[in-house]
């Protein structure tokens, strides 16, 4: 090597400052349910809840993880063109979306199969948009649950500006604005929370921090605990169990209470993991450890909370039983469904563009209809 190569070559680390501490100062999650199903109280948020709404969430985290099993084969088995997963983050969606008055906005992600099951969206209605065949089947004002949204963070400024419509319409709702540990980076979620700062808007930002931006850790992402980032735009954070139904359901009940009663946002991050891949289209095993996923099956969601209800005789085997066999008639009839669902005519993308058809995309429908006619009769 010459004594210029020598001088002019570097070592580059891939990350600059990944060596660092990494949150040395981890602070306590809100928890209201152990990874052993132990029943704990936490003097900030208390939960009173019946046996039967305890046996209803046990059942939503069921079958919607059913719901997730099912779809990932129909995925691999070519019927749908990708499915994002949500196996492990169950408890947060379940959670967050049992906290919902019925008069709240829920705006999601691409992923949040959970929160659409508590607000009554058809799971077909939610299969019908990862198989193509439309942009989602469902009416997000009757199922106050918007459309899904693939741009990453887009939907923290829809929410924002949806939680200011209702402060000036004088109505008691709040908008609760979900999305992940990466779409914090996003220039679009900053500027929603100084937007919703600055006007002490009512919404709440629930972020899923499930360790992973598809395949950056959040050690690369954050110095600090993300819900830390909260105080910078001057509204609180709370960092709650995300594998805890009960914690996450009286957090965000509490969040939720606070916007609707003028107190502005709030930023909640469910501590969770992402058990499965980022998408169908992704290999976690590139960038992480089977022992890391391994570790957190140990704090299982749906298991803690089984758990729970056995310990307690809230729930025995005849219930369980019911549940799994309730979760097969789920799995055949989305299969069925599914499989069977029709494609849409070619016309169909003229329809819903506008309230109105303008004269434009008329002319545009006309042109698409006579060159498809055109090939009649070939071969």
């Amino acid at each position: 090597m010459t004594a210029l190569q020598q001088k002019t070559t570097e070592v580059v680390d891939p990350v600059p400052g990944a060596g660092a501490p990494h949150l040395p100062d981890q602070p306590e999650l809100v928890q209201l349910l152990t990874p052993e199903g132990e029943r704990v109280e936490h003097p900030d948020y208390r939960l009173d809840i019946s046996d039967d709404e305890l046996r209803g969430l046990y059942r939503d985290l069921a079958l919607v993880r059913r719901w997730d099993a099912e779809a990932t084969a129909l995925q691999r088995q070519g019927e749908l063109g990708i499915w994002a997963s949500l196996l492990g983050q169950e408890a947060a969606q379940v959670g967050a979306g049992r906290a919902l008055a019925k008069g709240d906005m829920a705006f999601p992600t691409y992923r949040e199969h959970g929160v659409a099951w508590t607000r009554g969206v058809d799971p077909l209605h939610v299969m019908s948009l990862f198989r193509g065949v439309d942009q989602g089947g469902w009416d997000p004002i009757a199922r106050s649950f918007n459309l899904y949204t693939v741009v990453i963070g887009a939907q923290t400024l829809h929410a924002t500006g949806y939680a200011m419509g209702l402060q000036r319409d004088g109505a008691e709702n709040a908008a609760l604005a979900f999305l992940g540990d990466g779409a914090t980076s996003q220039g679009e979620v900053n500027e929603a929370m100084i937007w919703a700062s600055t006007f002490a808007a009512p919404v709440v930002f629930f972020c899923q921090n499930n360790q992973y931006a598809i395949s950056a850790p959040i050690e690369r992402q954050s110095r600090v605990p993300l819900f830390h980032r909260a105080a910078g735009f001057g509204f609180p954070g709370v960092r709650v169990d995300g594998n805890d139904v009960l914690a996450v359901l009286a957090v965000t009940r509490a969040a939720l209470a606070a916007a609707r009663e003028g107190s502005g946002p709030t930023f909640i991050e469910a501590f969770t993991y992402r058990m499965g891949a980022h998408t169908t289209s992704d290999d976690p095993t590139r960038y992480r450890l089977a022992g890391e996923l391994e570790e957190w099956k140990l704090r299982d969601p749906i298991a803690r909370l089984k758990a729970h209800l056995s310990r307690s005789g809230i729930a025995g085997p005849e219930f369980f039983t019911a549940v799994d066999a309730e979760g097969d008639e789920l799995a055949a009839r989305i299969r069925k469904g599914t499989v069977e669902m029709p494609d849409p005519a070619g016309t169909e993308m003229f329809d819903h563009v506008f309230a109105e058809q303008t004269p434009e995309l008329a002319q545009q429908r006309a042109e698409f209809v006579a060159y498809h006619a055109s090939f009649e009769g070939e071969q």
